[in-house]
């Protein structure tokens, strides 16, 4: 075992040095995520930044979606000794006032994307519930997040032009525990499995007020994970709204969501996604075979620019979609993200 600055802080859970987890799990991570825009359809940004302490390895990544252009930079390197540095090549996060402020930075550097943003919470950070898949015998999710929306200041650079950010809106997570990361494993019985993610989340800000909803069934329409709550500016909460039930209806011949209604008990929500955002696609959430959160890039930093282009590329557009939403209920309208995906069989398809 070998000493970090973390250890000098009297915060241990087990008896391990900080930077080791009380988990041998190879999956274990601890992610930051945050999107930014400004209630409309003129530019979102998401980025993310994740520590996988049983692989070695930290990564981030921003992806930006601007008109017709999707641009990713990304970096990863060897995770070290020292979990309190959250610099991965140009990117780095710094915890300002814990589970309020944040600064969120990408230097200048040869992709075309750079960023220099504050974070400030609207709503007091909420512990969503624990997320638990078992599939074979074998834990996929065992994690807790927690959520907030809030607001941005500051500048984005992208090629050329310099985009002042002030009061955008945004929401944000924090989650840590077992998912899927790294290099493939070897399927085995894991095989057998549907392989369906019929998934809604939707953390949705209006003038006093947030409401998160999150909603996840398997491939029989069974509850995997449900959430709704109503979190006020003045820190109260209530706690239970309802189930949520979801109604998206999707383009012809697609499963591309043009419109939602959310019902949670009387609250009815009806959701519009205005700007949608293929999180996907060149980011490490899985679809590139050769860069995947967690996967090792080799002893040297690695820092990289994708760019994609629409609609030439469309046909690489496919996965989660994490779109800047419009949500209203009750004479009032709100904005946030609108988070689904629609993947394998689910009674909704039959």
């Amino acid at each position: 075992m070998t000493l970090s600055p973390l250890d000098d802080l009297p915060i241990h859970q087990a008896p391990e040095v900080m930077r080791h987890v009380a988990t041998s799990d190879r999956n274990f991570y601890d992610r930051y995520y945050f999107n930014c825009h400004p209630g409309s359809d003129e530019l979102m940004l998401i980025v993310g930044m994740g520590q996988y302490p049983n692989l070695g390895v930290t990564d981030a990544f921003a992806v930006v979606r601007h008109a017709h252009l999707h641009r990713v930079v990304r970096a990863s390197r060897e995770l070290g000794l020292d979990r309190m540095d959250t610099g991965v090549g140009p990117f780095r996060i710094e915890v300002l006032e814990g589970l309020k402020r944040l600064r969120v930075v990408l230097e200048p550097n040869e992709h075309g994307l750079s960023f220099d943003l504050t974070w400030t919470g609207a709503i007091p950070a909420t512990l969503e519930p624990r997320h638990f898949v078992r599939w074979q015998e074998r834990v996929i999710f065992d994690s807790v997040r927690m959520a907030q929306t809030g607001h941005w200041s500051g500048s984005i650079v992208l090629d050329s032009r310099t985009i002042p950010v002030d009061t955008w809106m945004g929401t944000r997570d924090r989650s840590w525990g077992i998912r899927p990361v790294g290099e493939p494993e070897p399927p085995g019985i894991q095989a057998k499995n549907p392989g369906t993610f019929y998934w809604l989340y939707a953390p949705m800000q209006f003038e006093d007020h947030a409401i998160l909803c999150i909603v996840q069934e398997d491939e029989k329409g069974r509850r995997v994970l449900e959430e709704a709550v109503r979190v006020w500016s003045d820190g109260r909460e209530e706690e239970y709204l309802g189930r949520p039930e979801y109604h998206p209806v999707y383009a012809p011949g697609t499963r591309d969501v043009v419109e939602a209604t959310i019902t949670i008990g009387k609250i009815e929500v009806r959701c519009t996604p205005i700007l949608p955002v293929h999180l996907m696609v060149g980011t490490g959430y899985g679809l590139e075979p050769g860069w995947k959160h967690g996967m090792y890039q080799g002893s040297e930093p690695v820092v990289e620019g994708v760019t994609y282009t629409l609609p030439e590329d469309a046909g690489r557009m496919w996965g989660m979609v994490d779109a800047v939403g419009r949500f209203e209920y009750d004479g009032q309208v709100g904005h946030g993200l609108f988070e689904y995906w629609a993947l394998g069989p689910h009674p909704s398809f039959t």
